[in-house]
Order: C-alpha cells, then sequence, then structure tokens
C-alpha cells in the first residue's frame, strides 16, 4: 500500500512527466527573435549547459559511491544537486533555443548516423527519465527505501546515459555553430 506522501505526489508526477516535454517541445519551437523581440542569441549557453551535463554526471556517479558507503545524507545531498543542474540545463537549454537559430549537424557518413542515434536517443531517454527520477525521489522522501532502491537501479543508469550523452551531442556539433 502507497503511503499518503506517494499517494500525494503521484498525480504531480504524471502532470510534470507530460507537461515538461510538453512545454519543452513548444518552446523549442518559438524563436522570440523571428516574432520581433529584440532579444540577443544566449550563443554562449551551449558550453555552459553542455558543462552541466556532464556535472551531472559526475554528481551522479559520486551519489551512487555515497549510498555505497553508507552516506545515505551525502547521497541526498548529491541527488539533489543532479536535480537543480538538470532543471539548470533544461531552462538553460529552452533559453538558448528560444533567442538562436537551430544547428545542424554537418558531419557527413557514418558520424553522421553516429550523430543521429545519439541523439535520438539521448531526446527519448530524456522523457523517460523524467517520471523515473520524480518516482524515484518520492519513494525516498517516503522512506519507503526498499521501493526507492529497485527503481533507482533503473534510473540511475539512464540518467546517466542522457547526462553523458548531452556532452556527446555537444561536442559533436559544436564545430557547427554559426560564429
Amino acid at each position: 500500500m502507497e503511503n499518503n506522501l506517494e499517494t500525494k505526489y503521484n498525480k504531480l508526477i504524471v502532470v510534470l512527466s507530460v507537461a515538461i516535454p510538453a512545454v519543452v517541445a513548444i518552446l523549442f519551437g518559438i524563436n522570440l527573435r523571428k516574432l520581433g523581440f529584440d532579444v540577443k542569441p544566449l550563443s554562449f549557453l551551449p558550453p555552459i549547459y553542455a558543462a552541466i551535463n556532464g556535472l551531472t554526471a559526475i554528481v551522479l556517479v559520486a551519489a551512487v559511491i555515497a549510498i555505497k558507503k553508507g552516506n545515505r545524507k551525502l547521497h541526498e545531498n548529491l541527488m539533489k544537486v543532479a536535480i537543480a543542474c538538470s532543471i539548470a540545463f533544461l531552462g538553460m537549454y529552452v533559453a538558448y533555443h528560444m533567442t538562436s537559430d537551430s544547428t545542424k549537424f554537418g558531419g557527413e557518413g557514418f558520424v553522421k548516423y553516429v550523430y543521429y542515434f545519439i541523439l535520438v536517443t539521448h531526446i527519448l531517454l530524456s522523457i523517460i527519465i523524467i517520471p523515473l527520477v520524480l518516482t524515484t525521489y518520492v519513494k525516498a522522501l517516503s522512506q519507503r527505501f526498499d521501493k526507492h532502491k529497485k527503481i533507482a537501479k533503473i534510473t540511475f543508469p539512464i540518467w546517466l546515459y542522457v547526462a553523458v550523452t548531452g556532452v556527446i551531442v555537444y561536442l559533436m556539433i559544436s564545430p557547427y555553430y554559426a560564429s
């Protein structure tokens, strides 16, 4: 039986799991400059949000090490940092795409297929990770550590993949950004 905290948050998890990708998709398609707003392209953001993805990956690994060593409080704090990093990444990513033209990947041949495979899996798993992270977090808040641990074993590798591939996507497309 779920406890009250889990029941309270389950609807919010569903709403956020649908709303976040929907809002990002909508905002991704809106370019403020093309709508006539006098905004400067935030072209400095991609290396920053790529670095935040890298930091997220490091923090996730550190959090797993912390819990394996029995340091629950450090694990909890590191997970909060990882969530904050992911939120910061998302805000910067949307801000960049609302103020800048999309960059097309210029690679050819086999590398193009590798890039698009990584990009597509990154995007799809970044959508899937939202309810997983939220559910994993709520299980911990509810002190249902048996269930938290079980879902965390699924959440961790997917979230790590999303964070690492975010950096890889940036590194692969960065030569094609407009100067």
